[in-house]
């Protein structure tokens, strides 16, 4: 950061946000924005115009040639195609020229990104569409115009349309609850979300000698080393210089973009770092955290490092996950998940905590389903991730005040006087009032819902749609049921209490690790969808696809063709792992090994001639031998099978997931024994020692 340019003058400066406009819009275009964002209006043509003048202008005198719309394909990263702003005007001139048009839309070709069947080779055309309520940025030259993305016939190809959709109808049926509780000032109700995000620094030299790492994100091969995170000194640890040196760049390209990175620490892991944001609506939420993730790798290149946020890098040690924190939150700035300090408000607080415990039991499997892909089954779980299975964790007070209504009886605060429960007369309920449950998939966190179980590189909106549209439906049944109400206050009491008894199942307070618990939640008759191969049906199970067709999140042919992308995904990454795997067995570890190998036989040899002992080269060669058949043995069969791999793509997932994965275990598991055996001079490519400790 310039030692002139102070952090509030930073902050924002290459975004083109609400301020600007108001300084360089007339006022009847700034109007018309805004009511565009609030009430969801169109914009006319001389506005979108006039808008696009003041952008190209603001841009310019930043020093951006370019501008390009940046959407959000379904390959869960960004995308963007450049132009400039450049126009002829004869004589060999030109004048930079950009309108409401060039604004408002573009045409990428549709077909190039997965669509899963939405759109063939042959049909390309696609578009994009301003998103104006998601800010313009300039990133390296260019005006980054943020957009949703669609094919020609209207079907949804990116992850903001839905998301978008979505929030807009969770605003409606909460708006709905809000007038039955008196509230006749919230006009929108959005969904607040502030994803934490966990990360790896490794030196960008170290990274290039792996070609696991540059190909998969992870390492396919790599032995223990002698030191991992046993001694529990790295979290929150003191930073080292270079990992504060990239942490401030960050921090100041990210406030320059007008991303809230607030904090930075140490995570559990070695070279494991975390970045978490301040809470912003769902939308820009997922804009930021994109941007976040490409920023992390960009700054890291400058710094000769690489930031890995692949979930679990490295065998032997925590892996990476994004948290998820989710509540809802009214333009009247209240947060509909903070229990209240009256009868009133702790009444529609529960009916709100009821809404959310309903629907994350009846939509547990599709919830699982959109945390489910390669990467993330490295770590749920394990002990570090929640495990597969879906709960809510209410901390003790809480969950006994929704006790105490279940059986209608009293409730005792914690040092205080005893109240009867009832809605009319519930206490008021603490903020904070609960401990940290790291094991838990959805623990509630004072205000907010925690979902824990994202992976570290993927897009939040998905799961966010999910809660959204979740929550959407809930409340819109609550709404339907009281708004026919002759006794509000009866119904709504015995509302509060048959959902809290007929949905206690998904409330679980203790230790998600435990083995006790899978077996409890099984009786329960709770999902265990341990992998995504489990996982990943459960996107089109009829209730999961008739819930989003009904609030108009999606179409039928756009959650199949999630569906099925995110199926053949699993199967092609798996792929190109295996085949990253055979690769490095054939070309770098059994040539490293055998050439140890035959120079351990020839000192053997020539010390055998002397009369000296050569019980270590003799002993080492024989174990290496049978170690390197194996370590053949189990790539041929890798090969083979991988040969075999069916083209029905859900047959060829579960294939992947029972055959390939297992055959790449037995590959792994020789390799590395290997490593333990072979001299540090002889083993082809970093390992963990090298690779965790050296930044």
């Amino acid at each position: 950061m310039s030692t002139v340019m102070k952090l509030p003058e930073l902050f924002g400066s290459m975004v083109f946000n609400e301020e600007t406009m108001k300084e360089r819009l007339s006022a009847a275009s700034y109007g018309a924005w805004k009511k565009c964002v609030t009430e969801g209006t169109s914009l006319d043509i001389g506005t979108a115009n006039e808008i696009a003048e003041a952008m190209k202008q603001w841009a310019v005198e930043k020093g951006a040639t370019h501008y390009t719309h940046w959407f959000q394909p379904m390959t869960g990263v960004t995308a963007e195609k450049h132009d400039s702003f450049i126009a002829p005007v004869g004589g060999g001139k030109i004048i930079m020229e950009f309108s409401g048009k060039e604004l408002v839309r573009g045409e990428p070709d549709a077909s190039s990104f997965p669509s899963g069947g939405l759109r063939a080779t042959f049909e390309a055309r696609g578009y994009t569409a301003w998103d104006p309520t998601s800010f313009a940025f300039i990133k390296e030259g260019s005006l980054c115009i943020p957009t949703i993305f669609c094919s020609y016939s209207g079907h949804a190809l990116d992850k903001k349309t839905p998301l978008l959709r979505s929030m807009d109808e969770v605003s409606r049926q909460a708006i709905r609850i809000l007038r039955l509780f008196g509230d006749t000032e919230t006009k929108r109700v959005t969904a607040q979300v502030g994803p934490e995000q966990e990360y790896f620094l490794i030196d960008k030299e170290l990274y290039n000698q792996r070609e696991d790492l540059r190909m998969t994100g992870r390492t396919l091969f790599g032995a223990k080393p002698p030191r991992g995170q046993e001694l529990e000194d790295h979290y929150f640890g003191a930073i080292k210089p270079r990992v504060a040196a990239y942490m401030k760049d960050l921090d100041e390209t990210l406030w320059a973009l007008g991303v809230l990175s607030k904090t930075k620490h140490n995570e559990v892991a070695p070279s494991q770092h975390e970045m978490a944001p301040i809470f912003s609506d769902a939308n820009t939420a997922c804009d930021h955290n994109q941007l976040a993730m490409e920023m992390m790798k960009k700054v890291a290149d400058k710094h000769g490092l690489v930031c890995l946020l692949h979930e679990k890098p490295f065998a032997g040690v925590n892996g990476s996950g994004k948290h998820d924190n989710w509540s809802l939150g009214t333009d009247t700035g209240k947060n509909l998940f903070k229990p209240g300090s009256t009868p009133s408000q702790n009444a529609q607080f529960l009916l709100f905590l009821a809404a959310f415990i309903k629907g994350v039991d009846e939509y547990q499997d599709f919830l699982r389903a959109t945390v489910a892909f390669p990467g993330n089954d490295h770590r749920l779980g394990a002990q570090e991730a929640p495990p597969a299975v879906i709960s809510i964790f209410l901390g003790d007070e809480l969950n006994a005040v929704v006790e105490s209504i279940i059986k209608g009886t009293e409730f005792k605060e914690a040092g205080k006087r005893t109240l009867e429960i009832g809605v009319d007369v519930l206490p008021a309920i603490p903020q904070d009032n609960t401990d940290r449950n790291r094991t838990s998939p959805m623990a509630f966190t004072g205000n907010k819902f925690e979902f824990r179980m994202l992976g570290s590189s993927q897009s939040i909106s998905g799961p966010n749609i999910a809660l959204n549209t979740i929550m959407a439906e809930e409340l819109q049944q609550f709404a339907d049921e009281l708004e026919q109400s002759k006794d509000f206050q009866a119904d709504l009491s015995k509302l509060i209490k048959k959902t809290f008894t007929e949905h206690q199942r998904i409330i679980f307070n203790g230790n998600g690790y435990d083995d006790a618990w899978i077996k409890e939640a099984e009786k329960r008759g709770l999902c265990n969808l341990t992998s995504t191969a489990d996982a990943l049906p459960m996107y089109t199970a009829k209730k999961n696809v008739d819930l989003f067709v009904k609030h108009g999140i999606y179409t039928k042919e756009e959650i199949n063709a999630r569906a099925e992308i995110h199926i053949e995904n699993y199967t092609t990454v798996i792929g190109i792992e295996a085949n990253t795997m055979v690769d490095m067995i054939r070309h770098d570890i059994l040539p490293a090994v055998s050439g140890y190998a035959t120079d351990l036989c020839e000192r053997a040899a020539s010390k055998d001639a002397l009369g000296a002992s050569c019980k270590y080269e003799t002993t080492t060669a024989k174990e290496i031998a049978k170690l390197t058949d194996a370590l053949m043995g189990a790539c041929d069969k890798l090969e083979k099978d991988l040969a075999k791999v069916p083209a029905d793509p859900t047959k060829a997932m579960a294939y992947s997931h029972d055959t390939i994965i297992a055959d790449m275990a037995k590959a792994r598991e020789a390799a590395d024994k290997l490593e333990t055996m072979t001299a540090s001079d002889y083993w082809p490519f970093p390992v963990y020692s090298d690779l965790l400790f050296s930044v």
